[in-house]
């Protein structure tokens, strides 16, 4: 069965995703303006309609936060080896974020 989600083809960044999800909310947002931060650093641009999107299809719990859904558009825009990249980032962002 291949009915996985984007992010789940991948398996570093299947992780870095359900790091994102499991820490607090302060935490999230951080991490949305950090990936935002990277994206933008590797050249990734945030399609004109993609946030549009997200404000129809509330039911994914990244939805929740205008900031987290346009980070998540970011990663779902990169290319494979970029977002691969990023998530290796963002676990590092993370541990280093809940050990404080």
């Amino acid at each position: 069965m291949n009915n996985k989600r984007w992010y789940d083809q991948e398996p570093t960044l299947s992780l870095a995703v359900s790091l994102i999800k499991n820490a607090k909310h302060d935490t999230q947002i951080e991490c949305a303006r950090f990936i935002k931060n990277k994206a933008q650093d590797y050249g990734v641009v945030l399609q004109n309609n993609l946030l549009g999107a997200f404000n129809y299809v509330l039911n994914r719990w990244y939805d929740t936060d205008e900031q987290i859904a346009e980070a998540f558009g970011y990663l779902r825009e990169a290319d494979e080896s970029t977002r691969k990249q990023i998530a290796i980032e963002i676990i590092g962002f993370l541990e280093k974020a809940e050990t404080l």
